[in-house]
Parts: C-alpha cells; structure tokens; sequence
C-alpha cells in the first residue's frame, strides 16, 4: 500500500520495522541522488542473512563509489530477442503476418534493440495495415515517437547543467562516430571542457566510446537529442540552434532566413543531389573512417591489387567525400547561393559546406567560426576577408586550391588543417604564423612538389600526413625539429628522395606509415651496374665503408614506435633486419605484399605486438614463433604458405585471417589435410575403405572454408579434433554401415558387446549438389553433423574446414570417424543429424559404431604423431569450444564464436543455432543470409 513519508528519518523508521527478521528482496528503482543511496546502504546491517538489494539507476558514478557487490549494465536485446518481443506486441505471436517480414525487420532495426521502443511500437502498429506500417515509418524519419522521446529525455533532464546539455546536443547533430580527440580539440576550441563532459555523457550512459575511440551514441538518444532541436522553433529552421538536414539547411540559405540562433549548419548538395532523399537521421549516412592504430584492417587485409574502396571523410563522419566531385554541383544544378546568407548568424561556430559554391564577398561573414569544413571549395586561394581568425579547424578537401592564402596568416588557435585531395595545389602556406598547429593533413595532393621550409616550426605538430603526395621531392625537416610529432604518413611518397633527418631523431615518433614507396635504383661499388632497392630501406639506411655500400639500421628508426606500415615496399629477406630488440614498443606491424619468405626468429622479442599483417607476401612460407601477445595476424593471399605453427592464444583471442592462401594444408592446433594414404591401412579400413588402391588416381574438389579457396586433389584426410573424415566419389553406402537412413536424422541404441571396447562412431553421408550450384554459394556453415548422446545429456555438432564438391550429376560421400568411445557405451540413447544448407541434398546417411579389441596395442588408428598434437574429443581438452555443459560446437573455421561466448555472457541465440532440436532455426538463419 502507498504511504506518505514526511522525511528520510521516518522513512528509514518505517523501512526497519518492515524488514526486522525477514529474508526479503529489495529494489531500489532509479536512484539518481547519493543521499538515497547512503540511506538505504547504512541499513545493510538491519537486513536478515539472504536478502538481496538490487539498485538501478541512469547514473553509474553513484554505483562506483560504494561497494557494491556486482555491478551491471543493462544490455541491449540480441537481433533475435528484439524479433520476439516486437512480434508479439505488434501480431501476438511470435512471427509476423504474411507480407509484413521486410516491415517488422525495418522496425525492430530502428528501435535498436530498446524493449521500450519495441513494445510501443509494437503495440502502435496492432492490427495496422501495410499502407498504415509505411507510413508510419515514413513520420519515424521526420518525428519520432512522443512515448518515446518522453521516456528518454528524462536522462537528458537530469544532466546537471545547461554545459552537459549543449554538449551532448552538439555530438547528437554533428559529432557521432568521430575520433574522441578531434571531438575534443574542436568543442574545446568552442569553449566547452570537453572531457568531463564526455565523461558527465558516459556516466549518464548517454554516450559510449567505442574499441577505436570514437564517439558512439544509440539512433533513438541521438533523434531524441535531434528532437529537442526541433522543438526549438518546428515551423521555422532558421530559428533553431542546430541544422543537420540538407533540406533545412539548404531553405534557410536560399531564403536568407537564418538567424543568430544557429550555432552549427551542414549542407551536402552531393547528396541531395545523388540521393534526391532527405539525409535524415532515420537514414544510416554514417561511414567510418578507421582510426589509424587499426590500418592492419585495411592495408593488411587488402593487398594494393586488391583494396578497398575508402570513402573518403572529412570532419562531420556521415558525409562521404567523393575526390571525383571537385566542381560544385551547385553550379550545375542552377543554384545560386549567396554568402550574405550567413552575415545574421553571428554566433555560428560549426559549418560543414559539401559541394556548395557561394558568391558574393566575405565582409559580413560570421566572424567566429571554429570548425569550417568546405569539401569542393571552388576558388584558388581563400580571400584575404574570409575571416579565419577563431578557426580551431580548417578542412579543404578536395578544393580547386592552388595556394592557400596569400602571403601569410596569423592564425594562433588553428590546430587542424587538412587540405587532402586537393590536386591542384602546388604549394602549403608558410607555417610560421600557425603556431598551435597539432593535425596537418595533405593526403593526394598530387601536384606538390615540396612543403614549405617553415614546418620545421611547428613545434606542437603530432600529425603530418603526406600519403599519396606522388611528386613530393622535398621534406624540409632538420635535427631537432619536429619533437612532438607522433604520425608520420609517407605512404606513396615515391619520389621523396631521402628524409633530411634521421627518423631516429624523432623521439617522440610513434605511428610511421610508409607504405607503397616503391623501388629506388642504387648504384654498385663498381659504378656500372645498377641494385634495386627498396626506397624505404635507402630512407633508413647507414653508410658503411664507402657512400655506395649501404646497410639497414633499426637504429635509424625511433625507439618509441608502437605503430610499424611498409606494406608493398619490395622489402625482402635481406632488408628485414635479424635482429627487432630496438623497437620493444611496438605494437602493430605491417609487412604485407612484400616478397620475404619467412621472419626473423628475433620477432618473438616484440613482447607487446598486437597486430601482424603479412597480407600478400606470396612467397611467404613458414612462420617462426610469434609473440604470446599478439591478437591479430592476417596472411590473406599468401600463395606459398602451406603450414602455419606456434599461433599463440589461439582460440582465446586471436583474430586469424588465412583467407585465401591456396596451398594452406595445416594450421597447427586446428586442422591438417593430407593424402588419406598417411593414416595407414587400420585406419583406411575402419572409415570402410578396403580398397582404396583399386580407386587409381581419383581426384576431389575440396573447398577449404577457412582460407574460402579449392583445389582438386587427391583423395584427403582431414584430421581435426579426434575426428576422420574423407570425401570421395560414390553413392551407395558401404555395406559395413549397419544403420541406414534416406532423412536427416536417426536414433539408435549402441549395442551391448561386452567383450570389445567402443572406439566411436564412423558417419557416412552421401550428397549431390542441385543444378545452378556455383562455388561462390559455398559458406562455412553448409555442413553440419550433429550427435547427441541422450542418456548422458552430451551434444556435438561440427563443422568441417574442408568439404568437398561433387562434380554436376555425381554423388560424394563423406566419410567421418568420431573418436568418441569413451563418451559412449552399451545401452546409450544416440541420436545423429546432418543438415545442409539448400543449395547441397542429403540422400542418405549410415552409422557404424566402431569397436576395438581390449589387447589391441593402443595408438595402432591413428598417425599419432599428430594427433597428439591435437585437442580430441575423447581427451577432455575441449573447453574452447564449449558453449554449455555437456555442449561442444566443432567448427574452426568461425572461431571467433567461440571466443565471443567464452568473452560474452550472451550466447543463447549461438546455442539455438548449433545446438536446437530441430533445423528450423537454422533454415530460418540461412533463408535471412540469402535474402539479405
């Protein structure tokens, strides 16, 4: 019953006598003040033994100052639990009606896995027909819903000033998925104190940092946050503090109607252009720009043939920056807007301009601009009114630049200037009158020839970024300079001769990136003949006896590198140093599309490497022992590499990436192909193949899902734990197999024999492929097997790496043996399932339980010396792949599942797709993937 409580004290009173000598549960529901919570924990002591108290709250530094016994964060539902719980408000069922799948995917995206926004939209769409549901959609990208923007405003409400609020709209309309520090450099430079507010933000769990610092904040807090902007004046934009929406933005200019209300403006003609859409926020704009510690991502993964294709971003994350689009598209499309537009929004801090040209002077221009990104600037030089005064930030990618200004500029609070892409730029200004100077950014400026000799000035630069500057021949760095610098990007610099300055002189240097720099022709000693050399190995390289005679020094490079990128250097065996003592701090290393064939043992001292990319290094052999730190290694398209050894953390942590590597037949601890002639006649004999020398030569398409290629071969073991298989021609099943079955599934009862001993069970099942198969339909998870023991409760279900591929009209038979005896005895309630995915048909499938006579001399099945150096079911080394008691999934080409359920608490939806009683969920899963 509800009671009135005049005060703290009475209450407390109240609360003692309620629980005196009671075991009793306590929940303490949105505690936002510390005295609430003081209250209540100074009573612990009144509580009878087994009482629970459970506290939640919007405000997680009230937790971290107690002692609490368990703390957590309350997580958004999984894909699978918002598709439940949004089914049943919206259908009362637990799948959607007929034609409304594409619409309740649509919704259950929006909502983010929220359970308020599901249930409310949910139950808003109750019985609503289509027309009704799009529509609906349709007002969710303008307006969000009211029940909604309600609930969650309250922890907007309760930030404690006016400071917090601001900040958190300013990242809600501009800054969501930048870098932390370039958000923190551009708002300080707006007055804010940007790091206690980003933390005020996270404690209110209104904003997150994700693993590659950028700012990240859930679609319905950032509308919600966009809301409140539009509340300011819902008729008329140009009132508002903030516009975002290029049809807005684009009104309030053509109209003259903005006012000094407006603080922050972007406008993307190239989009309303290309897209003749909205660019809302209901809309996904946002591409990320990977954060330079995570170039193994990009540069690793895709070999120079072979890369990706970057969007190139300037400083708000969601607008795309095409470098073909350097003209305005404003011209072309007749628009003609005027810069006196601007001359009432005096208090205009942040302006993003995307392919906009403006005419007219720069006079009433607004004069205290902090952050001014104008990608498509038309003009050759800025004017000498433009006032750059109060710029923190200057982007100008992709302009018709040939110089910057004229003369030179006095810009004390400029930090970040990024001119990229800007090809018709012949010269940078003279950096002396930029003193503050942190980020100078001019990637693909393909015309400089050289930087001015004044950037050895910039003694508070931590960036220089030069990538793709091809004609770039002089750097103008001398000893000494320079101290601060921390990145330093020479990627594609080919024609930059040699550095002026020992790259070991750079103390502070921890980031260098020299990728794609090329060959450089080196005479001999004899002055007739010329060496190629790799350009980066000349950079740093010490002269010996005689200036022609040149050696590589790690010397030369600075001690303090975490960060290491010579991608596509034409480094070989004899330029990689023997020794990697004198770079003890780093952390990431990319040596990928050289042609080395192997890496100094002396790699294993890099006691804190990370990350290790050797993509595209096609001679590339063998791997030494690698550090016990490493997390990620990517060998992509090594065509040479046949065995890969010593992984550390393997299953646990590592990322591995072996796509591509043909002749791959072996990673240690994992999995090992070879000719099933190697596993001696015992074993050939149990899998039923008593004959194999009257089978001649016959080869199998075998497709490896790890490294996604296939090669014809002759026939294969593939040996991965404990378990035998084999794939071949053929389409009856051996007479041997006792138990046969023409559906997906059977049970049996293992027989009773008490004079032999269970070795385990031989699986065979044979298969064809439909018409229109192509190899590109192949994925990892179109083999399943899997065996459950029903009266021990124990579940196995695996995968294989290698499959093989039946030819067009032909039938193949795989063949497994599971040695798995000592799970199994007489009298066990077995049940065995195999299921393909559509574009593969099961025709039949056989059980055989093996046994093995007690006085046979143990080790005699298998080639023991590699299984011993694998984990095996029966050894009860298996914990990496158990996803609950008694329930292991074999499958080691999607690992990382693995690692993610021995790391997340959130597994259940794996569970049901490896482990589910029926393959409903699985078909449902594929039927998504295809569709999608």
């Amino acid at each position: 019953k509800k009671e009135k409580i005049g005060s703290v004290d009475e209450g407390i009173i109240k609360i003692q006598k309620a629980i005196c000598c009671k075991r009793v549960l306590l929940v303490l529901d949105d505690v936002d003040q510390v005295d609430q919570l003081n209250a209540v924990l100074a009573m612990r002591d009144w509580f009878y033994p087994g009482s629970k108290i459970i506290i939640t709250t919007r405000h997680e530094q009230l937790l971290k100052t107690r002692e609490l016994y368990k703390m957590h964060k309350v997580r958004e539902l999984n894909d699978d639990e918002s598709f439940q719980l949004f089914t049943w408000h919206a259908f009362g069922q637990d799948h959607p009606f007929e034609g409304y799948m594409e619409l309740s995917k649509r919704v259950v995206k929006y909502c983010g896995g929220i359970p308020l926004a599901l249930q409310v939209l949910g139950s808003s769409l109750f019985g609503r027909n289509a027309d009704v549901w799009e529509s609906a959609l349709k007002k969710l990208e303008a307006l969000p819903d009211s029940h909604i923007q309600k609930k969650l405003k309250i922890s907007f409400d309760s930030l404690q000033d006016d400071h917090d609020k601001n900040l958190f709209l300013d990242i809600a309309c501009f800054f969501v998925g930048e870098d932390k520090d370039f958000v923190i450099t551009i708002l300080d430079g707006c007055d804010f104190y940007t790091k206690v507010g980003i933390h005020n933000l996270i404690d209110r769990c209104l904003l997150a940092i994700d693993k590659n610092n950028k700012l990240t904040m859930h679609q319905l807090l950032r509308d919600m946050g966009r809301e409140i902007i539009r509340q300011e004046s819902p008729k008329e934009p140009g009132k508002r503090s903030r516009l975002w929406h290029h049809k807005d933005a684009f009104n309030v200019l053509e109209e003259k109607s903005g006012t000094e209300t407006i603080e922050g403006l972007i406008l993307n003609l190239h989009a309303s252009k290309e897209d003749k859409v909205a660019m809302t926020f209901f809309s996904d704009n946002t591409a990320k720009q990977p954060h330079f510690e995570e170039f193994l991502d990009n540069s690793a993964l895709h070999s120079e043939g072979n890369s990706l294709k970057r969007r190139r971003l300037g400083l708000f994350s969601w607008l795309p920056i095409n470098s073909a689009l350097t003209k305005s598209l404003s011209a072309s499309n007749g628009v003609n807007l005027k810069t006196d537009a601007f001359s009432r929004m005096h208090k205009l801090r942040l302006l993003q301009l995307n392919n906009v040209r403006l005419t007219g002077g720069y006079e009433e221009f607004p004069k205290k601009l902090r952050c001014l990104c104008w990608h498509g600037f038309s003009s050759k030089f800025i004017p000498n009114e433009f006032p750059l005064e109060s710029l923190v930030a200057l982007d100008l990618c992709n302009s018709s630049l040939e110089e910057v200004w004229k003369g030179t500029k006095l810009l004390k609070s400029l930090k970040i200037l990024n001119l990229s892409h800007s090809h018709c730029l012949i010269n940078t200004p003279d950096f002396a009158k930029l003193p503050n100077l942190v980020s100078l950014i001019l990637e693909d400026c393909i015309n400089l020839i050289e930087v001015h000799e004044s950037i050895g000035e910039l003694r508070r630069l931590v960036l220089l970024n030069l990538e793709d500057c091809k004609n770039l021949r002089k750097l103008p760095i001398k000893s000494g300079q320079l101290k601060s610098l921390k990145k330093l990007i020479l990627s594609g610099c080919s024609k930059l001769d040699k550095l002026p300055i020992d790259l070991g002189k750079l103390e502070s240097l921890t980031v260098l990136k020299a990728d794609r720099i090329g060959i450089n022709e080196l005479p001999s000693t004899t002055n007739e003949v010329k060496s190629r050399r790799s350009l980066f190995w000349y950079w740093v390289s010490k002269p010996r006896e005689s200036p022609e005679s040149i050696s590589f020094s790690l010397g030369s490079l600075s001690r303090s590198l975490a960060t290491l990128s010579l991608a596509n250097c034409n480094l070989t065996n004899d330029d990689i140093p023997r020794d990697f003592g004198g770079l003890s701090l780093l952390q990431n290393l990319n040596l990928g599309g050289n042609p080395i064939c192997s890496l100094p043992e002396s790699i294993k001292d890099l006691t804190i490497l990370q990350s290790l990319g050797l993509s595209d290094c096609r001679r590339l052999q063998s791997l030494p022992e690698l550090p016990m730190s490493l997390e990620r290694l990517v060998v992509t398209s090594c065509n040479s590499l046949e065995k890969v050894t010593n992984l550390p953390n393997l299953l646990r942590s590592l990322d591995l990436w072996i796509i591509d590597c043909e002749k791959l037949v072996e990673v240690q601890g994992l999995f090992k192909l070879e000719p099933i002639g190697n596993y001696g006649a015992e074993m050939i004999n149990k899998l039923g193949l008593f004959d194999l020398e009257s089978m001649g030569n016959v080869e199998v398409d075998l497709f490896n899902n790890m490294t996604l290629t296939n090669r014809k071969l002759p026939l294969q073991g593939l040996y991965e734990f404990g378990i035998l298989s084999t794939f071949l021609p053929g389409s009856e099943i051996p007479g041997l197999f006792w138990e046969k079955s023409i559906g997906s599934s059977m049970c049996f009862n293992v027989p009773s024999l008490p004079n032999l001993k269970i070795q385990g069970l031989n699986i065979c099942v044979v298969y064809y492929s439909k018409a229109g198969f192509n190899l590109s339909d192949v994925a990892w998870n179109d083999f399943f097997i899997k065996i459950i023991n029903k009266s021990k409760d124990l579940k196995w279900t695996y995968s294989p790496t290698v499959i093989g591929i039946p030819e067009d009209d032909k039938d193949m038979m795989w063949l497994s043996n599971w040695k798995i005896g000592n799970q199994l005895e007489g009298g066990d309630e077995v049940k065995v399932s195999v299921f393909f995915r559509a574009r593969f048909q099961r025709k039949e499938i056989g059980i055989q339980v093996v046994y093995e006579e007690e006085e046979e001399e143990e080790g005699s099945q298998y080639n023991t010396t590699y299984a011993s150096s694998q984990n095996v079911i029966d050894d009860g080394g298996l914990s990496a792949y158990q996803m609950a008691t008694g329930s292991y999934c074999f499958c080691h080409h999607y690992f990382d599942v693995h690692q993610e359920c021995n790391n997340n608490d959130d597994w259940t939806s794996y569970y049901d797709f490896f482990f589910g009683e029926s393959t409903d969920t699985l078909r449902q899963y594929f039927t998504d993937v295809e569709e999608g």
